[in-house]
């Protein structure tokens, strides 16, 4: 019976693809699987991986022994405990992720889930529960989603962990930091977020990886990961799709 049920679903899925074929996730070239890119966006994409900052994950120019820390992070340890992302956030996959962000282009969320559970191996096998930067309600009414919670939903799928996509809210409305410096930035979110009460019991001990589209200065990830740490979680790690690369 499963197997009959596997050769409907993939005789449909051919029929459908002949009608809509699936496209790239970026330049909308027709590819062989939905949710992926062409083999020229592929390579245009700059993944990140070692040698890299043992703390906040930023990559280095040249080998390091392992557990070696970034200037920043020698000179003052992040909130968080370690930080990866999938890879840098440049003019090419800048594109991508404004599409997933405020375009409706959820369809690549499958996909991106699966990159970052490549790049943050070794924070998910550390792993207790998986929760979201959270948006303001009003943003939230606009956008109709929050990205990073639908990030953090699709990686629970692909692994199996639990998550808890409202864990943290925000609770006020805070002024874009595209043109903010690090300094800005950091005063920008201070103090916005705070621990969802009715969840409070569920973060007790747990070590929580936090999701978040773009890492860029880690301001907005450090702030919830003070909260997170105040309210009883053992540890918090961040995994994002993209990383501002300086």
């Amino acid at each position: 019976m499963a197997r009959a049920f596997e050769a409907i679903a993939a005789a449909g899925r051919l029929v459908l693809d002949t009608v809509l074929p699936p496209l790239c996730l970026s330049c909308r070239a027709i590819v062989a699987e939905p949710g992926s890119l062409c083999p020229a966006c592929w390579r245009a994409i700059t993944f990140l991986g070692p040698p890299l900052c043992a703390g906040c994950g930023l990559p280095f120019d040249l080998e390091a022994e392992p557990g070696a820390l970034c200037g920043a992070c020698a000179a003052q340890a992040p909130p968080f405990r370690r930080a990866r992302a999938v890879f840098a956030y440049d003019e090419f996959s800048k594109r991508l992720i404004l599409a997933f962000k405020h375009a409706d282009r959820l369809e690549g969320a499958p996909a991106f889930a699966a990159w970052m559970a490549r790049a943050g191996a070794e924070l998910l096998a550390e792993t207790d529960l998986v929760a979201a930067v959270p948006l303001h309600r009003w943003r939230l009414l606009a956008r109709r989603y929050n990205q990073a919670a639908v990030l953090a939903v699709a990686l629970g799928r692909a692994t199996g962990l639990p998550v808890i996509p409202d864990l943290l809210v925000r609770r006020r409305a805070t002024p874009a930091m595209g043109r903010m410096n690090r300094r800005e930035r950091a005063l920008n979110v201070k103090g916005v977020f705070a621990l969802a009460p009715r969840h409070a019991a569920a973060l007790a001990g747990k070590r929580v990886l936090l999701i978040d589209d773009v890492f860029t200065t880690g301001a907005t990830v450090g702030e919830c990961a003070k909260v997170l740490r105040a309210a009883g979680a053992a540890s918090v790690d961040v995994l994002t799709l993209g990383r501002v690369v300086r």
